[in-house]
C-alpha cells in the first residue's frame, strides 16, 4: 500500500499507474483509494490520510466545488508515502483518530 495526506475540502482527480493514466475500461475498475479515519492538524488545517493500492504511482488532487476560491486549481502528487513514513509523520504531529466503531479497537 501507498499513502498520502490530503487537506479537507480536496478530492482525488485523475490517477496514474505504470502504464500511464488509469483507464477504467482497461483495469475494469476504479483505482482503490480510500480515505482513512486518521487526520493530522497543521496550522488549524485537517490533513486526512488516504490509502492507495500499490499500482497507483501518481494522484492528481483538486479542491472540491466548495473550495474553488482557493488560488490552486490542482496538484499532482508524485511521491506517495510508505507505511513507515506515515508512522513517522504521525509521531511528530498533532494527530486525531476518528473511530466509527470503538469495539474494533478494544478487542
Amino acid at each position: 500500500m501507498k499513502y498520502f495526506f490530503l487537506s479537507e475540502g480536496w478530492t482525488v482527480g485523475r490517477v496514474w499507474a505504470s502504464e500511464g493514466l488509469w483507464q477504467i475500461t482497461a483495469w475494469r475498475r476504479q483505482p482503490d483509494i480510500q480515505q482513512m479515519n486518521i487526520c493530522l492538524v497543521e496550522q488549524n488545517e485537517l490533513l486526512w490520510l488516504y490509502r492507495a493500492e500499490e499500482a497507483v504511482l501518481t494522484v492528481e488532487v483538486k479542491p472540491t466545488a466548495l473550495q474553488q476560491v482557493a488560488p490552486i486549481g490542482q496538484v499532482v502528487l508524485k511521491r506517495l508515502m510508505s507505511a513507515e513514513q506515515v508512522i513517522e509523520r504521525l509521531g511528530s504531529a498533532e494527530t486525531r483518530c476518528h473511530l466509527q466503531n470503538i469495539d474494533l479497537v478494544v478487542r
